[in-house]
């Protein structure tokens, strides 16, 4: 059976319900990540309950694209913990030993977590509403009258009602984000991954698609995202993380750490990105 977003709404309060029952949305304990002899992430620890908004800051080279990818297990961990909604990422625990989960298996949790990436990655050769309704079908089994109904919905209620048949070639880079973010959506996800949305974007095209976010946020959808952009952090973030060198420098209340920080690392990175 369909499951339609109420009017003005991205999501349906019913599936956001059922993915927030008892257990943070995302825990990481301790989790490690090098690349050769590069240490990218070492120790990093947070917690994000459901139906908030968690913002990962920090410099380039800090860690916070390499975290956001190891929550849903396209980069595997070297030490510690990652769970989502309660589940372990990526791998089964047996007698304390961790032991990779077959690709099917990460496909299945990965299903349930919607990335949306800097570049749009969109199909080409496909349409607006062919790209949202490819997920569904292809890997949900979705019929392909429900899926062409419900990627229209979603792409009307992101604003792209006029361009369902058009092609991402046509198509403004705000606007090709903006259908990344239903085709993301189009799976029902619990949880959505943003690495720097709109960092790829002209200045004149961001605020489309932080509306699009704030309207998320409202709607209940559980998110953990990286950007740079501090009055979206303000406005809606539930808490912020400022990583640097891999570790988390502080964390807290976004008013608490963008307004009044204490960390002298985080100071000097907000007075360059504020400057």
């Amino acid at each position: 059976m369909s499951s339609q977003p109420e009017e003005g709404h991205l999501i349906d309060a019913a599936t956001v319900a059922a993915a927030t029952v008892g257990q943070p949305m995302v825990k990481a304990e301790q989790v490690w990540k090098s690349f050769g002899k590069l240490e990218v992430l070492k120790g990093v620890d947070f917690v994000v309950q459901p139906q908030q908004t968690f913002v990962l800051l920090g410099p380039s080279g800090g860690g916070k694209s390499t975290l956001l990818r190891c929550i849903n297990h396209l980069e595997k961990i070297d030490a510690g913990r990652l769970y989502v909604a309660g589940e372990l990422m990526g791998y089964k625990e047996r007698g304390k030993v961790l032991h990779e989960m077959k690709a099917r298996d990460v496909a299945r949790q990965r299903a349930s977590i919607g990335m949306v990436f800097q570049r749009f990655n969109l199909f080409p050769h496909k349409t607006a509403i062919e790209n949202v309704m490819e997920a569904p079908i292809k890997v949900q089994h979705v019929p392909r009258k429900q899926a062409e109904t419900e990627a229209e919905a979603l792409l009307r209620s992101v604003g792209l009602g006029e361009k369902l048949d058009t092609y991402p070639a046509q198509l403004s880079g705000g606007q090709q984000q903006r259908v990344a973010i239903a085709r993301a959506l189009a799976m029902k996800p619990k949880l959505m991954l943003f690495d720097e949305p709109t960092s790829a974007l002209d200045p004149e095209l961001v605020g489309e698609v932080l509306e699009v976010m704030k309207q998320l946020a409202r709607d209940g959808m559980t998110m953990v995202v990286v950007t740079h952009e501090m009055g979206f952090a303000k406005e809606v973030a539930d808490g912020v993380a400022l990583i640097d060198g891999g570790v988390i420098a502080e964390q807290g209340p976004p008013m608490e750490v963008l307004v009044n920080p204490k960390e002298e690392r985080t100071k000097l990175f907000l007075s360059k990105v504020l400057a």
